[in-house]
């Protein structure tokens, strides 16, 4: 069988060893590459049916859980494995509870790694085996808010949140300011917030560890 897989995580040796690994499990797979959240929406919108979808949660356009509570909103049919640095209990089981149908520490042997990568696609889900996993909770309601962002206006998020301002993110985009201001408005009314620090607090509150530097206050509409 032909599969589509999408490595997207933002260190490229990684990205090759993983790609590699990929190799070995299957036959001539068609291999993706992203090295942000824009880079992986820009492959899903190219193609929204991918067999799977290896994913690093610490990547430019993310914060934390983040993106994977966005492909869980938009892309729900899609499996998505999490490949992480960590081996962390409660990161994992947090990733458990946001929809992730496995998570593969980066230490992981290239034998489990492989046997991982085929029961997801086979339909199963995989987690380490000192993996305890504990009673899934209720998704809060910003998660779910977030999930509800169009792909558009949550890269808009990702550029707020890193301190860009209209006029950047419109031409980076290629779109009007105008565009951009709407998306913000649009961005506002789903998560329940009135200015960008709120909506900056909002995504932050998702990080799995504490982040490395303080938010700035960017209230303005420009």
């Amino acid at each position: 069988m032909d599969y589509t897989i999408i490595i997207a995580d933002d260190h490229p040796l990684f990205r090759t060893a993983l790609k590699s690994s990929v190799g070995h499990a299957l036959q001539e797979p068609t291999i993706c590459e992203a090295g942000s959240i824009a880079e992986l929406q820009l492959l899903l919108e190219n193609n929204s049916s991918p067999d799977l979808i290896l994913l690093d949660l610490h990547m430019p356009g993310a914060h934390g859980l983040s993106g994977l509570i966005f492909l869980r909103g938009q892309y729900p049919d899609v499996p998505v494995v999490v490949v992480s640095a960590s081996d962390d209990q409660q990161i994992i089981q947090k990733t458990k509870n946001h929809g992730a149908n496995g998570f593969i520490p980066k230490s992981t042997p290239l034998d489990d790694l492989k046997s991982a990568i085929l029961k997801v696609l086979e339909g199963e889900n995989w987690w380490p085996v000192n993996f305890q996993p504990a009673e899934s909770q209720e998704t809060s309601d910003m998660e779910a808010r977030l999930a509800s962002l169009t792909p558009q206006q949550f890269r808009v998020l990702g550029m707020i949140s890193e301190g860009m301002l209209n006029k950047q993110i419109a031409y980076d985009l290629n779109v009007s300011e105008a565009t951009i201001k709407a998306h913000v408005t649009a961005i506002f009314k789903k998560l329940g917030v009135r200015s960008r620090t709120q909506a900056v607090i909002a995504i932050k509150e998702l990080e799995i560890e504490m982040p490395g530097q303080d938010t700035q206050d960017q209230d303005s509409p420009d």
